[in-house]
């Protein structure tokens, strides 16, 4: 049975088309279930999730993609990171009242961020463009254009249940026997309603859109929410600061409080639990190399 958040691919038999449906049920409402987002926020931050579920699954299980967006208007940031496993969590910022007008009016002036986290041990990648388009899916096709040089389409939706999208890309540096395959392609998932993808499984979409074309269906790979932060990870934190600047915190606040801005989750360090983090760093120290 396929799972209520999950992703499809498929590939155009004998063409360079590949392709990919995500529909994201219990996922997306774990995320919102974390915050209280204003709807015109909720529904980028849905399209958002989406996309980076549909370009996750093109990376390495073991790394992670980050989508972020940041502008200058009512919307001023939207964060998405999202494993190869496809594990997802999101974030958004914004300022006062979120009016009802397109995603270019409520972000204003700013760029693309994506960043590639192989997390094994070597520098991240990121590739940074203006915002370019008047939605998400504009956004992001710009940004492929622009930094990855592959032509990608993108449909986006989301509603308070659910967030869903579909991917086309044309393989680069592969010859097609059908030289308008592409166009065609593209033309039929023009045709796709926000209510179709918000509502019909991936198969019958696929049906519905390509059944005249040869296309090959892949096992859906399950979604899942999963927030990174922990008290361990908090801990590491503290270290970093330094001995000499928590205490500090402590002298002025009583405690050492973080927030995580994904999940919600809040960790309280009191003077005691303060102290412990760094006589547990001494204790692990290594020796001075003194002998006797």
């Amino acid at each position: 049975m396929t799972s209520d958040s999950s992703l499809t691919r498929f590939i155009f038999d004998q063409l360079p088309i590949r392709g990919e449906f995500t529909h994201i049920g219990q996922a997306w409402r774990d995320i919102l279930g974390k915050h209280n987002y204003p709807p015109p926020l909720k529904n980028m931050l849905g399209e958002l999730v989406a996309a980076g579920a549909l370009i996750a699954a093109m990376i390495n299980p073991k790394s992670a993609l980050t989508l972020q967006i940041q502008g200058s208007g009512a919307i001023s940031l939207l964060v998405v990171e999202c494993t190869g496993a496809l594990k997802i969590r999101a974030t958004a910022k914004w300022n006062g009242e979120i009016p009802h007008a397109n995603p270019a009016e409520l972000i204003g002036e700013g760029s693309f961020v994506i960043t590639l986290d192989a997390r094994d041990g070597s520098h991240p990648y990121q590739g940074i463009v203006p915002l370019e388009g008047d939605s998400v899916a504009a956004m992001l096709e710009n940004y492929m254009t622009r930094s990855e040089q592959i032509e990608t389409r993108l449909k986006l939706a989301a509603d308070d249940a659910c967030a869903c999208g579909m991917l086309l890309q044309k393989l680069p540096e592969q010859e097609s026997p059908d030289e308008d395959a592409w166009n065609r392609a593209n033309h039929l998932a023009a045709t796709l309603t926000r209510p179709e993808l918000l509502q019909l499984p991936a198969m019958e979409l696929l049906h519905r859109l390509y059944h005249q074309e040869n296309i090959r269906v892949f096992d859906a790979q399950e979604i899942a929410f999963e927030c990174r932060c922990s008290r361990e990870s908090v801990t590491n934190i503290l270290r970093m600061l330094g001995h000499d600047e928590v205490r500090d915190i402590i002298k002025e606040q009583g405690r050492v409080e973080f927030l995580c801005e994904f999940c919600n989750e809040r960790y309280v360090f009191d003077p005691v639990d303060a102290e412990q983090v760094f006589v547990t760093t001494a204790q692990q120290a290594p020796a001075s190399g003194v002998k006797h």
